[in-house]
């Protein structure tokens, strides 16, 4: 009965090799052995098959069996699928192909899938999954390492991370084009008391930005909020007049662009942060998620969109 798992690669190349060249002798030349090493192989090999592979004769050169041919053929797969695997784990290893995880606040979905098909045209290889969620889910995915990187403002404070800034993240106080604050050269602390603020949960970047600005400008002096789960739908509330809300400028580009929205000058606004590429810093990225990250990097923000935006509608800087 043959023995396939006896059967090696030096095996099958000296069978090869003696295809190629034509005789054992020259074989052996070529791969750099004695003769009788290669006598050797090819014996073993028959043996191992229970087949005349290559059929002797006194003169000219070695000439194969069809079970020899059959056998060939095995040995050109064999070749050709290792030189395949040599390249693709060579690719691998210089993260030009391999799988990457994104994470991204709910704040930067509005930019971030452009950013994923310009990598995606310019390095198709390389594939991108993108996770959306708030701050808090982000972060936990950072310490359940189920994303390599993570598109954030301010890094958090566990997992221990590293961070690269990408680029500015204004804040603004929105409002629909007919609110009495609009032609405000200012909005007052006491003013916008008297205003009802449309906000993301605790815990969110935004809300937590917020609340600082408050506190920062009113002096302790309570102001009301009310809640909502998303940025969509405190832009449509705040369309509709049911309060101005404290929202991150790039969730509303296109909305103070075409006159929907306007944005009120206040003290300290727009609040200016930053994009941050966050990393974890206890661990090496893979191959993948470090080309991700140079890639990335090599755009210098030019994926964020500008601030201010084009003036089409009142817009009100």
């Amino acid at each position: 009965m043959p023995r396939l798992d006896a059967v090696t690669l030096k095996q099958l190349r000296a069978l090869a090799a003696i295809h190629v060249h034509g005789s054992v002798t020259a074989a052996a030349a070529a791969l750099n052995v004695t003769p009788p090493a290669v006598s050797s192989q090819l014996r073993t090999l028959e043996a191992n098959l229970e087949a005349e592979l290559v059929r002797r004769g006194p003169e000219g050169p070695a000439a194969l069996t069809e079970a020899g041919r059959q056998a060939l053929a095995a040995i050109e797969h064999v070749e050709a699928t290792l030189e395949t695997c040599v390249q693709r784990v060579a690719a691998a290893a210089a993260g030009r192909t391999g799988q990457v995880t994104f994470g991204v606040v709910s704040t930067g979905k509005y930019f971030a899938p452009g950013l994923i098909r310009r990598l995606r045209d310019a390095h198709p290889e390389l594939q991108v999954s993108l996770r959306i969620g708030n701050r808090g889910a982000i972060v936990a995915a950072l310490e359940r390492r189920e994303v390599d990187l993570a598109l954030m403002g301010r890094p958090p404070a566990s997992p221990a991370v590293a961070a690269d800034v990408l680029g500015p993240h204004p804040h603004v106080l929105i409002a629909p084009p007919d609110h009495p604050l609009a032609d405000r050269a200012e909005a007052t602390a006491e003013a916008l008391s008297r205003e009802t603020f449309l906000a993301r949960e605790p815990g969110s970047g935004t809300r937590i930005l917020m609340t600082r600005w408050l506190d920062r400008i009113g002096g302790g002096r309570p102001f009301r909020a009310d809640e909502m789960g998303t940025n969509e739908t405190i832009k449509q509330a705040v369309i509709a007049g049911l309060g101005i809300a404290f929202i991150s400028a790039h969730t509303v580009t296109a909305e103070l662009e075409t006159g929907r929205l306007v944005a009120l000058r206040a003290q300290g606004l727009p609040m200016m942060r930053d994009w941050q590429l966050i990393r974890r810093s206890d661990a090496a990225l893979s191959p993948a998620a470090e080309r991700f990250r140079a890639l990335v990097l090599e755009m210098e923000g030019g994926f964020i969109p500008p601030w201010p935006p084009r003036r089409i509608g009142p817009f009100a800087p």
